[in-house]
C-alpha cells in the first residue's frame, strides 16, 4: 500500500508505519524563521519529504523526522543547513533545498572526473556576488567548476543542458570586470542554426546575429541592471559577438566566454583558444550530445579536449544529468536520451558483431 507524503501537520498526516518509528527531534528557537523554513502549507518539508523518503512532522517549534537511519541523518542536516541559511538572512528557494539534498556529504556521482577539486571547498559556502544578486552553485560540480574559473586561465565545462556551464561562467565573469581583476568581459558563441534553415534575417549585422547570442544577453542581465548593461555595451567593454568576429584579435585583460562550444569546428576552436593574450581567462562551455554542424565537419571541442588534457593551467570539468539544475523533468529528459543512445549503440556494436 502506498501511503501519501506527510505534509507536516498532525491533522493532515498518517501516524508513521512501526518500521519508521524512532525519530530525530530538531527544535528551533525562532518561530518566524521556523514558518519560513516549513514554506507556504508546509510545502518544503514535503519537498524534502519526497525527495530523501521521511516523514516530517511538525510540533510547535519543533520538528520531528522518522525514517530510516540514514535518511533521517540526512533530512537533519538538511534542516539544520537551511535554517542557518534563513538566520543569515537569505531567503529558500525549491532550488535551494535541492542544493542541501545534493552536496550535504558524499563525494560520489558529482559528474566531476576530478575528485581532488571538490577538498578545497570544504567547510565553507561558495558565493559569487554581482550588482543584482548573489550566485551560489547548487551541485559539487558546479562548485569544483567555479574554483577552476577563478584559478585557472583557460577552463572547459562539459556537459547536458541546464547544469549552469555558461550561466556560472558569465556570473564569474561579472564577479571578475566589477572587481577590477578584467577589463572587459567577451561573450561569444558559434551562429549556428540548431537543426533548421531560418533563411534570410532581415536587418543590419546587429540584428541577424543578436537571435543566436539571446542567451548571454539573458544571463548578463540576470546580474546587471538592465541600463547598466546597455552602457558597457556601448563603451566596448563588454562585448557579445559571433566566434567568426574573433579572428585575427588578441584579447588581452578580458574574460571570455565561449558558448556552444560543440558547434565550433577545429580550426574556429583553434582559432579562438589562440586569442588568449596577458591578463585574460577563457571559459569554453558545450554539450556533445547537442552537435548542429553539417554531417561530416568535425566538432572543434571534442577536439580540443583530446589535444588539450593534461596541460597544466587548463581545467576540464564535467556534468552530468545529476547536476542539472533546471526544471526536475530536465534531467529525466536527459537520462532517457542518454540511455536510448546507449542502447542503440550496443545493438550497433552486436550487429557488427553478427556480420563479422
Amino acid at each position: 500500500m502506498t501511503r501519501r507524503p506527510l505534509l507536516g501537520f498532525d491533522n493532515l498526516t498518517t501516524a508513521p508505519d512501526a518500521s519508521t518509528a524512532e525519530e530525530a527531534l530538531l527544535e528551533f528557537p525562532d518561530n518566524r524563521l521556523l514558518i519560513d523554513l516549513c514554506g507556504e502549507f508546509d510545502k518544503n518539508l514535503t519537498h524534502i519529504e519526497s525527495h530523501l523518503g521521511v516523514q516530517i512532522v511538525r510540533r510547535g517549534n519543533q520538528l520531528a523526522v522518522f525514517g530510516e537511519a540514514s535518511a533521517r541523518v540526512k533530512a537533519v542536516e538538511v534542516l539544520q543547513a537551511l535554517y542557518q541559511r534563513l538566520e543569515s538572512g537569505k531567503g529558500i528557494e525549491p532550488g535551494d533545498i535541492d542544493a542541501e539534498i545534493r552536496m550535504g556529504g558524499a563525494d560520489d556521482d558529482t559528474g566531476t572526473r576530478d575528485g581532488d577539486q571538490m577538498e578545497m571547498f570544504r567547510g565553507g559556502a561558495v558565493e559569487i556576488k554581482t550588482r543584482k544578486k548573489t550566485i551560489e552553485p547548487r551541485t559539487e560540480a558546479q562548485k569544483a567548476y567555479v574554483l577552476n574559473l577563478f584559478q585557472n586561465e583557460l577552463a572547459f565545462g562539459i556537459g547536458p543542458a541546464g547544469t549552469g556551464k555558461t550561466y556560472l561562467a558569465v556570473a564569474v565573469g561579472v564577479n571578475m570586470f566589477l572587481g577590477g581583476h578584467v577589463d572587459r568581459l567577451i561573450l561569444s558563441r558559434p551562429a549556428v542554426e540548431a537543426g533548421e534553415k531560418l533563411g534570410y534575417l532581415p536587418g543590419d549585422m546587429k540584428d541577424k546575429v543578436d537571435p543566436y547570442m539571446q542567451p548571454l544577453y539573458d544571463a548578463l542581465n540576470d546580474f546587471l541592471p538592465a541600463k547598466q548593461v546597455a552602457k558597457l555595451i556601448e563603451e566596448k567593454r563588454i562585448e557579445i559577438a559571433p566566434l567568426a568576429f574573433m579572428r585575427g584579435r588578441t584579447l588581452s585583460n578580458a574574460f571570455v566566454v565561449l558558448d556552444e562550444a560543440q558547434n565550433a569546428t577545429t580550426m574556429q576552436m583553434k582559432m579562438f583558444l589562440t586569442r588568449l593574450g596577458e591578463g585574460s581567462r577563457m571559459v569554453v562551455t558545450g554539450d556533445r550530445t547537442q552537435i548542429d554542424l553539417p554531417r561530416g565537419v568535425d566538432s572543434g571541442l571534442r577536439d580540443a579536449e583530446g589535444l588539450l588534457k593534461g596541460i597544466d593551467q587548463i581545467a576540464f570539468n564535467y556534468f552530468t544529468s545529476k547536476d542539472v539544475v533546471r526544471h526536475p523533468l530536465v534531467a529525466r529528459i536527459i537520462e532517457a536520451y542518454d540511455d536510448a543512445a546507449q542502447t542503440a549503440m550496443i545493438n550497433k556494436a552486436r550487429r557488427n558483431q553478427r556480420d563479422s
